[in-house]
């Protein structure tokens, strides 16, 4: 009971007259989703959910990409590290930032202006130096999800285009944003269709018992909706 006074009237007025222990399908979920009352700004609706994996086995460490289909509703600012020609392509493609050792330098000193980062493997070595400023951030460039490429103009159209990483962390939970709020609800249950995809193809054959334990749907500031894994086919 204490725990409601921690929270204001638009996330109490959200949480009534539904039942917040039930797993819902995902269409009812994000229908629910769609009623929260509206606030200033357009709220982001992200998703958790909890694996049956242990991320401490090397092989269980699941880290991918996916493109949503109707993006997350938000411009991404992409930093491109590329030399001569590939620099060049990365810029016609609409990156953001494009530079190579100087920019590396301008990273290193605390620049950080930026939601992702890519890189031509030719310049690894250098952004090599750059595991503590990016890693925590979880904005270091690796081939296993695409941003290590010397397909740059690829890479940064799918960025634009509404690409995001996932990873799971240390409990077997992955969070990752799945649209905004003023999404048409069919493009919201297509997005985190598209994601639950993704990971379904990455569960590792070494992974046991249910695979996909819960997922929860939630707006910025609004409690969280259960979604029953096996209405979006991820009961696996």
């Amino acid at each position: 009971m204490a725990s409601s006074h921690l929270h204001g009237k638009r996330y109490r007025a959200d949480s009534e007259g539904w039942d917040k222990e039930k797993a819902l399908t995902l269409k009812d979920a994000v229908a629910q989703l769609k009623k929260f009352k509206a606030t200033k700004f357009d709220q982001t609706i992200n998703i958790c959910m909890h694996l049956g994996v242990d991320p401490k086995q090397a092989d269980q460490n699941i880290r991918g990409s996916v493109s949503l289909p109707h993006g997350i509703g938000k411009s991404k600012r992409v930093l491109v590290f590329a030399k001569a020609e590939k620099a060049m392509e990365a810029e016609q493609a609409g990156a953001d930032i494009v530079g190579a050792d100087d920019l590396v330098t301008k990273v290193q000193n605390g620049f950080l202006d930026f939601d992702t980062v890519i890189a031509t493997p030719d310049m690894m070595g250098q952004v090599g130096r750059l595991g503590r400023v990016l890693g925590p951030r979880g904005l270091m460039p690796n081939p296993k999800v695409g941003t290590v490429t010397a397909d740059v103009k690829k890479a940064v159209g799918e960025a634009k285009a509404g690409k995001i990483e996932f990873r799971v962390e240390k409990a077997g939970i992955v969070h990752a944003p799945v649209g905004k709020k003023s999404f048409d609800a069919t493009k919201l249950a297509a997005n985190v269709k598209a994601l639950l995809e993704a990971l379904l193809k990455a569960k590792p054959s070494t992974a046991k018992g249910t695979y996909i334990k819960s997922i929860t749907l939630s707006t910025t500031m609004g409690p969280g909706i259960k979604v029953d894994p096996a209405s979006v086919g991820a009961e696996a």
